[in-house]
């Protein structure tokens, strides 16, 4: 089964805030640094035509009483991770999708505390007796088909819980339509539509070959993959089992990326905002025991209906973590190809990573004092946050590592 949290940041802030019970409300952004987006709206806000993701400007003048709140994602993942505790009283098997949605096999939990429908509707009760957020349940015989039970239905009906039995697939899912199918957007829409294919079922009865045919002489010969992904989806099949601790793999790379408050053309405010992000990336290596020999660049300029930018990477000597090392080929990749355009989003990752236990570093006394003071001020952001000691530029008009400190995932704490 699937559990999906309604409206999950609103209904966070609504049980917080008991005043705001019967309002409408919605989680947004700072409009003046281009983050006036509505990240999520109460059931009554919906009622208004207020939707995720339109711009808070838009959201007010359709209802100028809205309750505007913004977002606190230490809250938020707090309580996504204490309904993940809640739902492993229920089955050691759960699998987080996502920061509102996460997958529970309860296979082996029937004989203790019932049916699926019965476990659904005591951890309902549960998770919302103790976070006052609602939860839907999508119940089937795989994940896919649970994601499908849950979007498609769960979420629209009173009780919250819909069961999906793969065997009715004809009679529910299939006469569906195809934008309903899970990964299809208005582009794969807009491709099945051109094919004829109206309904889930126009996509599951369509045999496969057929169908890679097909897209193939859309998407040309690398798009099978996709068509079968499709094929596989529309017939409800998914042999992939809910796994614990997905989140827990190794990464393969370490990157941030930052959207400027306003357009940057001075080379010395790009430095300092190329310096912090490259200073948070070398941190996050650090802290999780990595080093990394690649070192990429990426930046969008504007103007915004024809932006210019660029992805280059360069493979350096030795992996590191240095903030130092990292910056100055951070900068010599952004100056090399960067067209003098304004600049308002820019990133550096780090990948080839390489544990520290795996690589050893040979240690001039250069490298050693960076390194040393490296871990110094690491010490001292872990223990008094990462705002505790910053750079002289990030002091400046120009830099944001004041600003970012004070957000999760580019959201408010």
């Amino acid at each position: 089964m699937l559990g999906d949290c309604q409206s999950f940041y609103a209904s966070v802030e609504k049980a917080d805030h008991p005043a705001y019970k019967d309002r409408p409300l919605v989680v947004a952004g700072d409009p003046a640094r281009r983050s006036g987006i509505i990240l999520a709206a109460c059931p009554i806000a919906k009622t208004y035509g207020i939707t995720t993701a339109e711009r808070l400007g838009e959201a007010l003048s359709k209802c100028p009483e809205v309750v505007v709140v913004k977002p606190r994602m230490q809250m938020y993942i707090d309580i996504s991770l204490k309904i993940t505790k809640i739902y492993e009283q229920y089955t050691d098997l759960v699998e987080i999708f996502s920061i509102d949605e996460q997958f529970l096999d309860v296979t082996g939990s029937l004989k203790i505390f019932g049916d699926p429908h019965t476990i659904a509707r005591t951890i309902q009760q549960k998770v919302l007796d103790e976070t006052g957020v609602k939860v839907r349940f999508g119940i089937s015989s795989n994940k896919m088909l649970a994601k499908a039970a849950t979007d498609i239905w769960a979420k629209k009906n009173a009780e919250g819980i819909y069961i999906l039995n793969k065997s009715e697939l004809a009679e529910t899912l299939w006469e569906k339509p195809v934008d309903k199918m899970f990964g299809v957007g208005s582009r794969m829409r807009n491709h099945f539509l051109s094919l004829g294919m109206y309904t889930i079922g126009d996509v599951a009865r369509t045999p496969l070959p057929r169908l890679k045919e097909k897209f193939r002489a859309r998407f040309g010969k690398q798009s099978d993959i996709q068509a079968e992904v499709m094929w596989r989806t529309a017939n409800g099949m998914d042999d992939s089992p809910v796994t614990p601790a997905t989140f827990n793999t190794p990464p393969k790379s370490v990157g941030h990326m930052m959207t400027l408050p306003q357009d940057y053309t001075d080379e010395e405010q790009i430095n300092t905002v190329l310096l912090e992000i490259t200073e948070e990336v070398c941190r996050d290596c650090r802290r999780k025991g990595y080093m990394g020999q690649v070192v990429s660049v990426g930046c969008m300029c504007s103007p915004y209906e024809a932006p210019s930018g660029f992805s280059r990477q360069m493979k350096i000597p030795d992996p590191t973590n240095d903030t130092n090392t990292v910056f100055r080929v951070a900068k010599t990749l952004f100056y090399r190809h960067w067209d003098r355009m304004p600049v308002r989003q820019i990133g550096v990752t780090l990948s080839q990573l390489a544990t520290d236990e795996e690589y050893q570093l040979t240690l001039f006394d250069d490298l050693a004092k960076s390194q040393a003071l490296n871990k110094a001020t690491d010490s001292i952001k872990d223990r008094y946050g990462s705002a505790a000691i910053v750079r002289a530029a990030s002091l400046t008009s120009s830099g944001q590592a004041l600003e970012r400190s004070r957000k999760i995932g580019g959201h408010y704490k």
